[in-house]
């Protein structure tokens, strides 16, 4: 049985550096992380990738991510340092905190079931990850690069190999 989307992120996230390597994708370059995270699953998988799939799972997350997950993460992010001061409000910073993971499951499930049709064959597995964090035009190609190293390694790690 395949593992879903969702227990691969968990067991993947808690990898060493790949939280961190996540995030500095997300802050340095607006990379969604949901996204690259599903790249890294469906690569596993062994889907190929292809520009119609590509631009499918970014037509799904995009907005949400805007929406939902990036709102809340802004609002969260706005508080921390009001929260330091302040129990109510830091409790409402977790509660937030909550509502961004919850969030971030439901796109994940989504992106899942979007792609839950598409084939899997080795022979044809496509380079999600590049595809999916292309990185911006203005951005530093080789942390992009180390980042995905990282993630691939730690991928391979837990016994996937893409």
């Amino acid at each position: 049985m395949q593992q879903s989307l969702w227990d691969f992120a968990v067991a993947l996230y808690a990898r060493p550096g790949v939280a961190e390597a996540c995030l500095r994708r997300q802050d340095e370059e607006g990379a969604d992380v949901c996204l690259l995270l599903a790249a890294l699953w469906l690569e596993q998988r062994g889907v190929a990738d292809s520009a119609t799939r590509v631009a499918q799972l970014e037509r799904l997350a995009r907005p949400w991510q805007a929406g939902v997950s990036g709102a809340l993460r802004q609002l969260r992010r706005a508080w921390k340092s009001a929260a330091a001061e302040d129990a109510e409000l830091a409790e409402l910073r977790r509660q937030l905190a909550t509502l961004e993971l919850q969030a971030e499951r439901i796109l994940l499930a989504r992106l899942e079931t979007l792609s839950a049709a598409w084939p899997a064959d080795a022979r044809t597995a496509g380079c999600w990850l590049e595809r999916l964090d292309p990185g911006r035009s203005d951005g530093n190609p080789a942390l992009r690069a180390a980042a995905h190293a990282l993630l691939r390694e730690a991928a391979r790690a837990l016994g996937y190999f893409c």
